[in-house]
């Protein structure tokens, strides 16, 4: 795993370099903006594990293309691209076209919800929003799984070739070509929901990179997100690759 980013010249950018270098992680392209300080995010969550994001986007708001440039060897070499968007939508914009015009498959957290262009539509692979952000992009408001799956047909109308919608503990709308179907969440006791829907994507990756099928990839990032909202915090509750095939939930 490559990861390219921008943190601050401070002590939260050593030690996420630091910390991403002991999970083998490449930090080549972590990058250190020498004026702004790194991203940060105050997290607050509610007796029903339901959480409230106050983000300081910090660095993260200045990676921008020309960081980009430099980081072309990890572009040339990935097999998928995996961005959310918080970083600047240019930037988004821009890694998407870069990766798409490379044979890449582009996969977008589109999180936090914003809208978005036609063009970056149509340079996804696959695009996994939550109710939330699928009524964003569509206009359509998603409160069960028939309007989910509405919601899925137009984004694939608009040129992504996949797309999964995120329903929480109800599990995950995939519509892969013309094809629908909800696959269930794992049934837990959860404490905190927070980067869940990270570890969702990363675990759905993880599996597309070993050459798993869509839907067996969604039931691999679904264990991954249920083990997560066991637990307190962000990159704290995101499991190990052991824990989630010893996981059966």
């Amino acid at each position: 795993v490559t990861f390219v980013c921008k943190t601050g010249n401070d002590l939260f950018g050593v030690t996420t370099r630091q910390q991403l270098a002991e999970e083998g992680i490449d930090t080549s392209f972590v990058f250190t903006d020498p004026h702004e300080p790194s991203g940060v995010a105050l997290i607050a969550v509610d007796n029903r594990a339901e959480n409230t994001i106050v983000v300081a986007s910090g660095a993260n708001a200045s990676l921008l293309p020309l960081d980009i440039n430099k980081a072309l060897a990890a572009i040339d070499a990935c097999d998928l691209v995996l961005m959310q968007l918080e970083t600047p939508m240019p930037t988004i914009e821009y890694v998407a076209s870069l990766a798409a015009e490379r044979g890449k498959r582009v996969v977008l957290n589109p999180a936090p919800a914003a809208t978005l262009s036609e063009q970056l539509l149509k340079n996804l692979y696959l695009i996994t929003p939550n109710e939330t952000e699928a009524e964003l992009i569509t206009g359509i408001p998603v409160r069960d799984e028939r309007s989910a799956e509405q919601a899925a047909r137009t984004i694939h109308r608009a040129g992504v070739r996949h797309v999964i919608v995120t329903l929480g503990k109800k599990g995950a709308l995939l519509c892969e070509g013309g094809r629908c179907e909800v696959i269930p969440a794992h049934r837990v006791e959860a404490v905190d929901t927070t980067a869940a829907g990270d570890v969702f994507n990363a675990g759905l990756v993880v599996a597309l990179s070993e050459g798993r099928n869509l839907t067996d990839a969604v039931r691999f990032g679904a264990k991954a997100a249920a083990i997560s909202v066991t637990r307190m915090g962000a990159q704290a509750s995101a499991p190990y690759r052991s824990e989630t095939d010893a996981f059966y939930g």
